[in-house]
């Protein structure tokens, strides 16, 4: 497979010497979605040295419209994101190494985790992760680019820590919209289109070129384009990169925790201290509540009370049928335990 990357190197810019360099670097995936999947691919493809992808999700049917890494098996059977991305980049590229992680990225593990990367892609759907991913990248000085998608259009944005406006910086500047895929939708060539940008300038950076310093939007359907110069934009008392950050979004919360699922009516609902969750043991338990229970090692899932709960091996529960906080808690409480 000497010839593998030809093709590749060929291109001037990157050539064998981007190559070779490309093979030792480690790229750091948070999701596994649409964009996180897509990212991940091409990187497979063109040769990454190590990719850890990491996603708290499982895979659901809506989800193969335009997550093209997954199959109809991975639905039928609900298997984790993390789970099958890691099988699938490892049938594109055996050469490389491949990391998948079923649990979410949060302020408590995020350094950890992060620790000897040499870059961040953000393939999430909400700014609270997007947050933790700005902090942690701040922090341990670890380049990223933000991406986001909705309908038929893109944003992305690579940010160098030290040298260009953080996320934190730009807040104001972003466009803010109402809708979430699962409210307005999407299609899959906004996706592609933004993964593919994200996915340039990564391998710009890995291969010694300096990232762009534009946010840029881009809409495949209406056939527009725009970019705007952040350079700027720096905030000399940001708490996120300023010489006197706190990095707030890295601050451990205590007790339960919660999340919404962006339009998806669903709660996110996980303890204090992850922890290995016996899924047979639960099952058992579960079984004189309700007869529509279905297990496979990675996840279980359960209905009760017109509700969909999916329990995973560390005890994060998406409870599926409210977006009551509280009731999830409650809900929790009641059928996973304290």
């Amino acid at each position: 497979m000497s010839d593998r990357y030809s093709r590749q190197e060929r291109f001037a810019p990157i050539g064998r010497e981007g190559q070779d360099q490309l093979s030792q670097k480690h790229v750091f995936i948070v999701g596994a979605g649409a964009l996180g999947s897509a990212n991940a691919e091409m990187l497979a493809r063109a040769g990454a040295g190590k990719i850890t992808i990491i996603d708290r999700d499982y895979i659901e049917w809506s989800n193969l419209g335009r997550q093209q890494l997954y199959t109809e098996e991975d639905a039928a059977s609900l298997r984790t994101k993390a789970s099958a991305a890691e099988q699938h980049l490892r049938a594109i590229n055996s050469e490389i190494e491949i990391h998948g992680i079923a649990q979410e990225f949060e302020a408590e593990t995020a350094e950890t985790l992060v620790e000897g990367a040499d870059f961040l892609i953000d393939g999430t759907d909400n700014f609270q992760t997007r947050f933790v991913i700005n902090d942690v990248a701040a922090k341990l000085k670890v380049p990223w680019v933000y991406g986001g998608c909705l309908k038929s259009y893109g944003i992305v944005l690579p940010i160098v820590p030290g040298k260009t406006p953080c996320l934190h910086c730009l807040i104001d500047h972003l466009p803010q919209e109402g809708g979430t895929c699962d409210t307005v939708g999407i299609i899959g060539p906004a996706v592609q289109m933004t993964a593919a940008y994200q996915t340039a300038e990564c391998l710009k950076f890995l291969t010694g070129h300096a990232m762009s310093e534009e946010m840029i939007y881009v809409d495949v359907w209406g056939r527009e384009y725009s970019s705007i110069n952040v350079s700027k934009l720096l905030d000399a008392e940001c708490s996120s990169c300023s010489s006197d950050a706190i990095y707030p979004y890295l601050k451990k919360e205590k007790g339960l925790r919660t999340a919404m699922l962006c339009g998806r009516n669903t709660v996110q609902v996980r303890p204090d201290q992850l922890s290995r969750l016996s899924l047979s043991e639960l099952r058992s338990h579960l079984k004189p509540l309700t007869e529509r229970i279905k297990e496979n090692g990675e996840l279980l899932m359960f209905h009760v009370e017109d509700v969909r709960f999916v329990v995973f091996k560390d005890g994060r529960t998406l409870i599926h049928g409210t977006e009551d906080v509280q009731e999830a808690k409650k809900l929790y409480q009641r059928y996973i335990g304290a």
